[in-house]
């Protein structure tokens, strides 16, 4: 028998099948990357602060006289449970003595700056009060706060403008040598332009000086602002009175020394709030800032 071809019909193709996609379960990273950050600067803080505690607590058990993190803790509770009240002249509660040496510090302080950044100015522009005043803040800076506190009280013969004249001379000279520097700083070629401008010196002050020297002036109102606030404290225990610093011999007195370390914790952190205040108001007039602005 012979072999017969056969004809074999062609296969018929399958459609085409649309492929289906598998959408993938894919975590989201941002959150883990927003507090990884935070996370390293958090993490080496609170490592910082736990070795303080632990080295005051370690201190605490060398004397019983001295007390250790938690009676301190449970003495702060009652304290700022009624942080303003009143039985008298020299029996106020501590949120009084804050507000009072906050007063005075804005005293001389707001002093220092209408007369340090001015004259910053004016250094900063003549070459001869420059060399007319250069060796006076020269001389008269490295003397210690405390030593002004006297002349203050012989010049006004009463605590209240004391404390605030010692504020006062303490806290101008970083405000008057950032002003100085600053302006000195500025470039050549932007007052060039105004003179070929014609431009009047107050136009000059308005529109290239100040804005120029503006991170200097904020940088030197930060330094002065620590300066203050570390010198009023010295000042009221000598001059008594209302005030954090006299709160805190007043309790030396009574030797409620739990009371002393938690004025000594509020004077570091309302130190810490004001300078750092200043420091993101410095920031945002920083010409970093400016310049990310503008893009």
């Amino acid at each position: 028998m012979k072999n017969q071809a056969r004809t074999v019909p062609p296969i018929a193709e399958n459609p085409p099948v649309a492929a289906q996609v598998i959408p993938l379960k894919v975590r989201k990273k941002r959150s883990s990357g927003r507090l990884r950050p935070a996370m390293r600067q958090l993490f080496p803080a609170a490592c910082g602060i736990a070795l303080l505690l632990l080295l005051w607590q370690i201190a605490s058990l060398s004397r019983q006289d001295f007390p250790g993190p938690y009676r301190t803790w449970l003495a702060a509770r009652e304290i700022f449970a009624h942080p303003f009240y009143h039985n008298g002249p020299n029996d106020q509660g501590i949120g009084w003595n804050i507000l009072a040496s906050l007063q005075r510090v804005g005293v001389g302080f707001g002093l220092a700056a209408l007369v340090g950044i001015p004259g910053g100015f004016l250094l900063g522009r003549s070459l001869f009060l420059s060399r007319m005043f250069t060796p006076v803040i020269a001389l008269l800076r490295p003397v210690s706060p405390l030593a002004w506190l006297p002349v203050g009280l012989l010049l006004f013969q009463r605590a209240e403008p004391a404390s605030s004249w010692t504020i006062f001379i303490c806290s101008i000279w970083p405000m008057l040598i950032n002003t100085a520097e600053g302006v000195r700083h500025v470039p050549q070629d932007y007052l060039n332009v105004a003179r070929v401008l014609r431009l009047s010196e107050a136009t000059v002050m308005r529109k290239i000086l100040f804005p120029a020297v503006l991170p200097s002036i904020l940088t030197g109102v930060r330094l002065s602002i620590s300066t203050a606030w570390l010198v009023i404290v010295a000042a009221e225990m000598l001059t008594g009175g209302m005030g954090i610093g006299y709160w805190i011999w007043n309790e030396w007195n009574n030797l409620n020394v739990e009371h002393i370390l938690i004025a000594i914790g509020v004077i570091g952190v309302v130190g810490l709030l004001l300078e750092q205040a200043l420091l993101l108001l410095a920031r945002q007039f920083s010409w970093q800032s400016s310049r990310r602005g503008e893009s």
